[in-house]
């Protein structure tokens, strides 16, 4: 049976919708469908590019940061020498407190109604000193009283009158009186003194006598004149005598009125006596009058500083002050490096007091804006010289430095020969 013209359209019409769906599943069943070699491109790792950074123009300083804490510096125990005394060593008075400051020149105790005197100087007081003594002592005791303003004479090893005088000076000064000469001694002056004046009575009766003689017109006068040499040659005796006693009796330095210290101003820090109580080893303690902070460094650290350095004290609140690095000293397996402040604000010294403080101390500088690459940034060629990788128009370049000043994870570079290397050029640090 022959089909109709429009049962054969139908026909077309759904063979045509069937390939059209074949061909749309074909498709996209097609654009699932790839090669090993397509996956593996597309499952690949991105090409890795570089990370670079500017050459910075910046000023570089080197410099040691650390925390430590502040103190009053150098504390010292302080002992008076109480073995002169011939009563017990009782404590009367000027029992200093806590905080106050040890002057020099000044008493800083009172022991049997009498002043204990601070000196500056190294050689404890071990012996009194009075005319006549010679030694070490007596040049330090010399060379403290011209310090201090007193005249001691010529500065030497002896203990003279003029020492005496300059010692007199020193107590009047202090608010006492003068130590007074052993008895035997002002014994003895007296002594002399009456020597002096029985040897001048002889020699005025001795004068008298040979003037009567004179006057008698007598022919023979060597027995008066001769007692007359008698009598001045006494008398310069007499009065030798005299010079001797008195000088041995001037002004004495008792060994238990003076205490050196190693450095004066210092501040009281704990007081191991009290009125009427009795001397026994150490008096009290003392240290710098002025704070300064300790911090703590290695050996490697140590070796980098040293004494004159220039510091900064960080004090918190955006409060910082200028110091300088007093001393560097060993203590056991570390340094103590001891930083002064240059000077302080009664509200800064309210601050450092006591506080742990950040402390920085600068090794060395550039001379103002220097170009500047971080560290990373510096590799070595196979000669072992330095260089940095720049990226321009999207290539590196090689580019030979000489190194400078590193620090705060920069290093200095200044470009080599007729290589180029500006201010924000891209340096490659990493990949």
């Amino acid at each position: 049976m022959t089909a109709s013209p429009k049962s054969r359209r139908r026909v077309l019409v759904g063979v045509s919708a069937v390939a059209t769906v074949s061909l749309g599943v074909g498709v996209a069943a097609g654009s699932r469908i790839s090669s090993p070699e397509d996956a593996a491109a597309k499952t690949a790792a991105p090409k890795a590019s570089q990370i670079t950074v500017p050459v910075a123009k910046k000023a570089l300083s080197s410099k040691v940061v650390g925390r430590g804490d502040a103190s009053f510096d150098g504390a010292v125990n302080i002992r008076v020498e109480t073995s002169g005394l011939t009563t017990p060593p009782i404590v009367t008075g000027k029992v200093p407190a806590v905080g106050s400051t040890i002057i020099e020149g000044k008493a800083l105790l009172e022991i049997t109604g009498r002043p204990v005197i601070g000196l500056a100087g190294v050689l404890p007081m071990y012996r009194t000193l009075s005319p006549g003594s010679k030694g070490p002592d007596v040049l330090q005791l010399e060379q403290t009283l011209d310090r201090l303003g007193y005249d001691p004479g010529t500065v030497d090893d002896e203990y003279t009158l003029d020492t005496s005088a300059a010692v007199e000076e020193l107590y009047e000064n202090a608010g006492y009186e003068a130590p007074e000469p052993d008895e035997k001694f002002t014994q003895a002056v007296d002594q002399s003194k009456k020597q002096v004046d029985a040897a001048k009575k002889q020699l005025r009766q001795a004068q008298s006598q040979l003037k009567a003689a004179k006057d008698a017109k007598a022919k023979d006068t060597s027995v008066q004149q001769g007692a007359v040499d008698d009598a001045e040659e006494n008398l310069a005796d007499a009065q030798e005598a005299q010079n001797e006693a008195e000088f041995k009796a001037g002004t004495p330095l008792p060994v238990s009125e003076v205490v050196y210290v190693k450095t004066l101003p210092r501040r009281v820090d704990d007081v191991k006596v009290e009125r009427g109580g009795t001397v026994n080893g150490v008096v009290m303690s003392a240290s710098g009058a002025s704070l300064v902070v300790t911090v703590k460094v290695d050996a490697e650290t140590a070796q980098r500083l040293k004494a004159g350095m220039a510091a900064t004290l960080d004090l918190g609140d955006s409060v910082s002050v200028a110091g300088k690095v007093r001393r560097v000293t060993k203590n056991g397996n570390q340094y103590d490096v001891v930083v002064a402040p240059n000077a302080l604000t009664a509200s800064q010294l309210a601050l450092l007091r006591d506080a742990n403080v950040r402390v920085t101390i600068p090794i060395k500088s550039t001379s103002g804006k220097v170009l500047a690459v971080p560290v990373a940034a510096l590799s070595s060629g196979s000669d072992g010289a330095s260089r940095v990788e720049v990226l321009r128009n999207g290539k590196v370049e090689l580019i030979p430095v000489t190194v400078g000043l590193t620090a705060d994870g920069f290093a200095q570079v200044t470009p080599k020969g007729d290589a180029k290397l500006s201010d924000g050029d891209q340096v490659v640090v990493g990949r």
